[in-house]
């Protein structure tokens, strides 16, 4: 008994001391903790989605889940050949351009009315704390810091570590102008060394004039945050870019409701929807979307088009790598939805609708080794 008991010990001593590292980030406190408590989202210590939210669908539970997740692996999770990808000079995009990279997962790069702006970006080829998980896919982790030019605007969606990367964050440090998150995320970017001034923190529904032709709309996500034992104590958003040429949405990370409706009755209609397609399982369906809520969610913003995002280059659920990209590219076809599917670090043209995309993920598989 003393043995095991100080076996716990240890084991609690170490993960204490483990969790202290800057990657774990800080929680809000005094000026930047009560404008979180002003917001109409926040109670009880922690933010909440406008619908009720389970962490689990009713039938499910966490042991059953967590057995699943150790003893049921799924031998397609992670593609056996690296996933096909160009290398694009980035700073050599023409300024006046209106262009998106993707770069796996839901990171991407945007040019929209001379501004360059950043999403979730993830380079360290890691989406958890743990070194060594959660690898990225190989031929998904080719971009780097280095490789972007200066960024007017940083933006992320919410703090989970597949969102909002450390060793990212504190690269980027030097090329960020401006950083739009959502209430309570500021606190990570002071303490990784962001000025205050450079950071701007947003609850749902508020809007930043960018520019006499711009505006960004912070908009509401079902989701849940948190990069520890506490959960939902900073918040998670949608956004959309508004400018002269196009709406652009972005949906973050998050499960299907009738915020979608709500956002698509607002802006009347929308030339292309970034969606998170990707990591779902039906036993945490009301926190990602499945590949049906997709589509619908894409019709619900009236899209003209839907880029799905959120796979291609971390398994982070159960189902297979390409799994995603197969079911939702099924369910666009039969309802004449078209799709953007990029290869990583194909330039989209985002003015031109009539550009066409390969299944990319169909020729990775058509190598696998018998």
């Amino acid at each position: 008994m003393i043995t095991l008991i100080s076996i716990a010990v240890l084991l609690i001593a170490v993960a204490i001391i483990f969790m202290q590292q800057p990657h774990f980030g800080k929680a809000a406190s005094g000026e930047r903790l009560e404008r979180m408590k002003l917001s109409k989202h926040y109670r009880d210590g922690a933010f909440s989605n406008l619908s009720f939210t389970p962490s689990l669908t009713e039938g499910y539970t966490f042991t059953g889940v967590l057995y699943d997740f150790i003893f049921k692996k799924n031998p397609r999770q992670k593609p056996l050949n690296a996933i096909p990808y160009i290398q694009t000079d980035l700073k050599s995009l023409p300024a006046d351009s209106n262009v998106l990279v993707w770069f796996g997962h839901s990171s991407y790069y945007m040019q929209v009315n001379g501004l360059k702006i950043l999403v979730d970006p993830v380079f360290s080829g890691n989406a958890s704390p743990v070194p060594g998980t959660t690898r990225a896919f190989a031929g998904t982790n080719t971009y780097g810091v280095e490789d972007l030019p200066e960024i007017d605007y940083l933006l992320i969606s919410h703090d989970h570590y597949d969102h909002l990367d450390y060793q990212t964050i504190k690269e980027l440090s030097g090329k960020v102008k401006n950083v739009i998150c959502g209430l309570g995320v500021g606190a990570y970017f002071e303490q990784w060394g962001y000025r205050p001034e450079m950071i701007s923190e947003h609850d749902w529904d508020e809007t930043i004039a960018v520019n006499k032709d711009v505006k960004i709309h912070t908009l509401t996500a079902r989701h849940f945050s948190g990069r520890s034992f506490k959960r939902n104590n900073t918040l998670w958003m949608a956004y959309l870019i508004e400018s002269p040429g196009q709406n652009i949405f972005i949906g973050g990370d998050g499960g299907y409701d009738k915020h979608f409706a709500d956002i698509g009755k607002r802006f009347g209609s929308i030339d292309l929807a970034i969606l998170e397609n990707g990591q779902y399982n039906e036993a945490w369906h009301a926190i990602h979307c499945l590949p049906e809520e997709v589509v619908q969610a894409g019709k619900d913003l009236n899209a003209g088009r839907i880029m799905p995002v959120h796979s291609g280059k971390f398994s982070l659920a159960q189902h297979s790598w390409d799994e995603p990209f197969i079911e939702v590219s099924r369910l666009a076809r039969l309802q004449n939805i078209p799709l953007v599917t990029p290869v990583i670090g194909e330039v989209v043209w985002l003015e031109n609708r009539d550009q066409t995309f390969t299944e990319w993920w169909q020729g990775v598989e058509k190598l696998r080794l018998p």
